[in-house]
C-alpha cells in the first residue's frame, strides 16, 4: 500500500528540524572516543580510498574567478564521461548536495516521492521547499507523484533498478507532467547500469565526481538534464558555483578514462575482500555498492563503538540498528587495523 504523503512543514517547524546523520564527522568522533588511537580510519562515507592524482593547476585557477571557458570544458568532459544524450545538458555544481537542494525551489508546490529506505536528504530538501513528501516502496508506487526521486545505485543497501524500468517509469510520469530524479552518486563502478545515455525530457540524473575519484573536498558534481531546466539551474546556483581548481582538477579526471578502469578493477578487488572480513567476523552481508558493503549484526551498536574505540569509524543508521556500512580500507595497515578490531585473523 503507497504511504500517504506529509504534509508540508512550516517555516517554525523546518527551522526545528533535526540534523541529518551523515558518515564522515571525525571531530565528533574523536570527542566521542577520546581513547580512540590516532590516525582515526574513517569507513563511514563511501569515499574511494584511491585518489585521483591532482594536475598541475594553474595559479590563475586560485587568483582569479572562474572562467566560463573553464565550465564549459567541464561539462563537455562531464558529457562524454557519462554518456549523456546530445539532446540533453551537463550542469556543474558544488557537489551532488548543490542540486539535492536547489531542484526543489524550482519546483514548489509538488507532491514528491522517494524509493526507500535511502538517503535522507532529498526528502528533507523537498519538504522544506514546501512539498507534500512520502516515500515508496516499489517503483510502481512512485508512479502517481509529480517528482519521483530514485537513488540508484541505493545507498544504503547498493540495490539496483534496471535501467528499463526507469525509462517506463519517466513515460509514465512524463504523461501526467512529472519528473524522474536519478541519483547516481555511486554508479562510477557499474556505468553499464547508467540511466544517463538513455535519459528522456523529463528526467534528471545527478552524478557525483568526489566519490568515485576520492576527491570529496572539491565539491564537484552533475546534473544532466533538459536545456530549459539546465538553464533554470545555473540560474538558481548563481555565477561562480565551482571553484578554478575543481574546474581543472574535474576536466582532467573525467578525460583520463585509462585511470577510471584500472580504479574500477582495484575497488571491485577490494569490495570482494571487505566481504569476505566482515564475513569471517559473523556480520551477515546485506548489500552493497562496491565502494561500500552493508552488514548486519543484532549487536551492531556494540561493534559500532569497539570499532570506534580502536580508531575506526563506520556508519550507523537509528532507524536500522543492525546495520553498519563499510567503506573500504585505503591501505594495508588499514585493513590490518580493521581484521585486528574485528577478531579476523587474516583474509588472504
Amino acid at each position: 500500500m503507497t504511504s500517504a504523503f506529509i504534509a508540508r512543514e512550516t517555516p517554525m517547524e523546518r527551522a526545528a528540524s533535526p540534523p541529518i546523520e551523515h558518515g564522515g564527522g571525525l571531530d565528533a568522533a574523536r570527542r566521542r572516543f577520546p581513547e580512540a588511537p590516532e590516525p582515526w580510519i574513517d569507513l563511514s562515507t563511501g569515499v574511494s580510498p584511491i585518489a585521483y592524482p591532482l594536475p598541475n593547476i594553474a595559479p590563475q585557477a586560485w587568483s582569479r574567478l572562474p572562467d566560463a571557458d573553464a565550465v564549459t570544458a567541464l561539462e563537455r568532459a562531464a558529457m562524454g564521461a557519462y554518456g549523456a544524450p546530445a539532446h540533453l545538458q551537463v550542469v556543474a555544481g558544488a557537489g551532488t548536495q548543490a542540486f539535492i537542494r536547489s531542484l526543489p525551489r524550482l519546483y514548489a508546490d509538488r507532491r514528491v516521492a522517494t524509493l526507500g529506505f535511502t538517503y535522507a536528504e532529498h526528502e528533507a530538501s523537498w519538504r522544506a521547499a514546501g512539498a507534500r513528501t512520502r516515500v515508496a516502496a516499489t517503483l510502481d508506487e512512485l508512479a502517481g507523484a509529480d517528482v519521483a526521486i530514485v537513488v540508484n545505485p541505493n545507498n544504503p543497501d547498493g540495490r539496483l533498478e534496471r535501467r528499463e524500468s526507469l525509462i517506463e517509469l519517466g513515460r509514465g510520469l512524463a504523461r501526467h507532467g512529472g519528473l524522474l530524479i536519478v541519483d547516481e552518486a555511486f554508479m562510477d563502478v557499474t556505468p553499464e547500469a547508467s540511466l544517463a545515455p538513455l535519459a528522456e525530457e523529463n528526467v534528471v540524473v545527478l552524478r557525483s565526481f568526489g566519490k568515485i575519484y576520492g576527491l570529496p573536498g572539491a565539491r564537484l558534481g552533475f546534473a544532466i538534464c533538459a536545456p530549459l531546466l539546465a538553464a533554470r539551474l545555473r540560474a538558481e546556483l548563481g555565477p561562480w558555483s565551482v571553484s578554478g581548481p575543481a574546474l581543472a582538477i574535474g576536466a582532467s579526471a573525467l578525460s583520463d578514462a585509462g585511470w577510471l578502469e584500472q580504479t574500477r578493477i582495484s575497488l571491485r578487488k577490494s569490495a570482494r575482500r571487505l566481504d569476505a572480513v566482515l564475513d569471517a567476523a559473523g556480520f551477515e552481508i546485506v548489500g552493497g555498492a562496491t565502494l561500500f558493503t552493508l552488514a548486519a549484526r543484532t549487536d551492531a551498536e556494540f561493534w559500532f563503538k569497539r570499532l570506534a574505540r580502536r580508531g575506526i569509524l563506520t556508519r550507523r543508521f537509528e532507524q536500522r540498528p543492525r546495520w553498519l556500512r563499510f567503506g573500504l580500507p585505503a591501505c594495508e595497515e588499514q585493513w590490518t587495523r580493521l581484521r585486528e578490531a574485528l577478531g579476523v585473523e587474516s583474509d588472504v
